[in-house]
């Protein structure tokens, strides 16, 4: 868990962040056996994740790249070490609405999470919707690995 991590009480101290970056998450090393294991899950094996030898010959990234899908999936997982939002029932992931990859993450790279709020909609049945920019920095990278605005439903 990231030492930064905020801890957030209400939906409504969760409301006073909009329009704020809530924080980073620390750096995880995307390992080729991840990308083997995400492959295996998905069965998504083309070579360019999973062929070493290919990829460092053959792909325009001179090693294999993560899939984007999988650097999507590591969102919740690191948005997690950013802040906790307590006095909750529950917090359901809701989908996405914008989502680009801008840049391949390399086997070996490291990744982080960026996360600010764009906004909190008060919706019935006690139910608030949250509107994040997420954005997955790769480290040493000029262009980040994944832009994504996502989407949270906290039950309170």
């Amino acid at each position: 868990m990231s030492i930064d991590m905020k801890s957030i009480e209400s939906i409504e101290e969760l409301t006073g962040l909009i329009g704020s970056e809530i924080g980073v998450s620390d750096w995880l090393e995307i390992t080729q056996a991840r990308i083997q294991a995400f492959a295996d899950a998905t069965d998504d094996h083309q070579w360019i994740h999973l062929d070493v030898e290919r990829a460092r010959n053959e792909s325009p990234w001179g090693a294999p790249v993560a899939h984007g899908y999988l650097t999507l999936s590591l969102i919740p997982c690191l948005n997690q070490q950013i802040m906790q939002v307590s006095g909750v029932k529950a917090v359901i992931n809701y989908g996405l609405d914008k989502l680009r990859f801008p840049a391949p993450v390399i086997s070996g790279a490291r990744i982080r999470s960026r996360l600010s709020l764009l906004n909190v909609t008060a919706q019935d049945g006690g139910r608030y919707l949250a509107r994040f920019s997420t954005v997955i920095e790769i480290e040493g990278a000029d262009r980040p690995a994944c832009v994504a605005e996502n989407l949270a439903i906290y039950v309170v």
